[in-house]
């Protein structure tokens, strides 16, 4: 593997974990000088604090269980070095009478310290995760964490926040306060509607004065309904949820289902996990209720939860501590994880943007020819900055290394087709075109392995222009005639490998078009 320079080596290695009424969630990173980090390791455990409901006493059994979980959680921290734990304790444990007492005994037993926080303070930095994990825009959004004891509101966009609040309508509350009945009965729904209605009225004011049309849900319980209505309707999330984005009327087509069966039929649904089916149908009837009250239109998973709100409050409180340049601090989600990790691979940035340009160039030129979109020339754009980020781990099959590297890097704010059309285009720049036989690019649909294909074909073509990594193409110019493709380039010095690589590439756009293509140059020093 490349050495790491002083910008790609990690700061500091940190674990923050959250301590849930239902789970234990602890994610590892490492920070980076540029204030970005990665995420080495996690563990989720499922404790059930209120196995009985949210009562105000913590049961004996429900501590055992939480102090063994945290010790495991404490072994994994320890032997990847964690040199700093944040611990935050939220609603199960904030409100019991013994909450004290079990915080003081995680210090003394298990050696973490454990921070009681509020609940207006958790949802304002599940808010910060949301907000860093998804693309947001100009439109209001409502951001809902369902958890056990609470659910965290937000409401705000990619500039600002105007409502964040915790309120006490978590799924293990609402099924020991509300549910009596397996299947549950149009009795308890009603009365859980009835209680949400009371409960929100002023989260349901705001979001009608600001027109909320999507709701974005983090953690377990969005988590698990976004799979299970994924799974109904064969969208692609294997890898990742983040950023799934799910109509309306496909969440309604399951709650109509799902919402009769009993337990021993909820636990057949598939991505619903087992430790859930006791109490998933309040979270059920809450989302139902929100989309009926907005006439919501979308559904967006994110990933980013509270455990990232307290990795990014934890970065911006300690950047001057921890010496660190936040040049990744880029708004849009997109755009700043594809930098992260261009930075993280010492890409060779000359290089990768001249290709780049080329290729964006030759994607407006094909745009209507090759039938492409707009929202294809970014995915091109990320593509040709990431393509050749592979020499991170060797020269040698760099194409097929750069593909699993985009694969698995976690990248935020893009859909999982997304990221598989990136890595496949990225891994095409070299070698062999498109084709069945390998493995990732069969895995994909047909409209997806489409797209590959021409995108692609267009990273080849600019690759080639820049054959010598030395930016010798000073500038292009496109002739898209009738049977024939001339490319027209302007050089600093001799062209011959240039000119060789753009025409050894050339052969999938010439069979996307059914053209021959040329290479013409003019050196820079004639010109003159």
């Amino acid at each position: 593997m490349a050495k790491n320079t002083s910008n790609s080596k990690p700061k500091k290695r940190i674990a923050a974990i959250d301590l849930g009424t239902n789970s234990f969630h602890a994610v590892l990173v490492d920070i980076y000088p540029d204030g970005s980090f990665r995420t080495v390791n996690k563990l989720k455990e499922m404790v059930i604090l209120a196995e009985k409901g949210l009562e105000d006493k913590l049961s004996r059994d429900a501590m055992d269980r939480g102090l063994e979980a945290l010790k495991r959680i404490k072994f994994l921290c320890d032997s990847h070095k964690v040199e700093n734990i944040l611990a935050f304790a939220t609603s199960a444990i904030r409100e019991a009478k013994n909450g004290g007492d079990f915080i003081k005994e995680v210090g003394e037993n298990v050696g973490i310290r454990v921070r009681a926080i509020s609940g207006k303070m958790e949802a304002e930095m599940i808010g910060l995760a949301i907000r860093h994990s998804i693309v947001l825009g100009e439109e209001m959004v409502l951001m809902a964490d369902i958890g056990g004891g609470s659910v965290e509101f937000i409401i705000g966009n990619e500039k600002e926040f105007i409502y964040y609040n915790s309120l006490k309508l978590g799924v293990a509350r609402m099924a020991a306060a509300f549910v009596d009945s397996d299947p549950i009965e149009e009795k308890d729904i009603k009365k859980l509607q009835k209680h949400f209605a009371k409960e929100l009225a002023e989260v349901l004011k705001l979001a009608k004065k600001h027109k909320v049309k999507t709701i974005i849900g983090s953690s377990g319980t969005m988590e698990n309904i976004g799979e299970m209505v994924a799974n109904r309707n064969s969208i692609t999330a294997k890898r990742s949820l983040n950023e799934l984005e799910l109509n309306a009327d496909d969440f309604k087509d399951l709650y109509k289902d799902f919402i009769k069966l009993n337990k021993k039929d909820r636990l057949k649904e598939k991505g619903l996990e087992e430790k859930r089916v006791d109490i998933i149908n309040p979270g059920m009837v809450l989302l139902k209720f929100l989309i009926d009250k907005f006439k919501i239109e979308n559904i967006k998973i994110s990933e980013g939860a509270l455990r990232e709100g307290m990795i990014l409050n934890y970065i911006n409180n300690q950047k001057e501590q921890l010496n660190l340049d936040l040049v990744a601090n880029f708004k849009d989600p997109r755009r700043r994880s594809i930098y992260e990790l261009l930075r993280k691979c010492n890409w060779p940035e000359k290089h990768s943007r001249h290709v780049s340009n080329f290729a964006l160039q030759l994607f407006d030129e094909f745009k209507e020819e090759l039938k492409l979109k707009e929202s294809d020339r970014e995915l091109l754009e990320y593509a040709s900055l990431m393509h050749d980020i592979g020499y991170y781990i060797s020269y040698r099959k760099h194409h097929k290394h750069a593909l699993y590297l985009i694969r698995y890097s976690d990248l935020l704010g893009f859909k999982e087709d997304e990221i598989n059309i990136m890595a496949n285009v990225a891994r095409y720049h070299r070698k062999s075109t498109p084709h069945k036989r390998h493995e990732p690019y069969k895995q994909l649909n047909k409209k997806s392995r489409k797209r590959v294909k021409k995108l692609s074909a267009l990273l080849r073509v600019a690759d080639g222009l820049d054959r010598s990594h030395y930016q010798n193409v000073e500038k292009l110019e496109i002739n898209n005639k009738k049977n024939k493709i001339q490319l027209i380039i302007t050089t600093h010095s001799d062209p011959e490998l240039e000119i060789w690589g753009t025409l050894r590439k050339g052969d999938l756009l010439e069979k996307l078009t059914d053209k021959k293509l040329e290479v013409f140059h003019v050196v820079e020093n004639e010109k003159k």
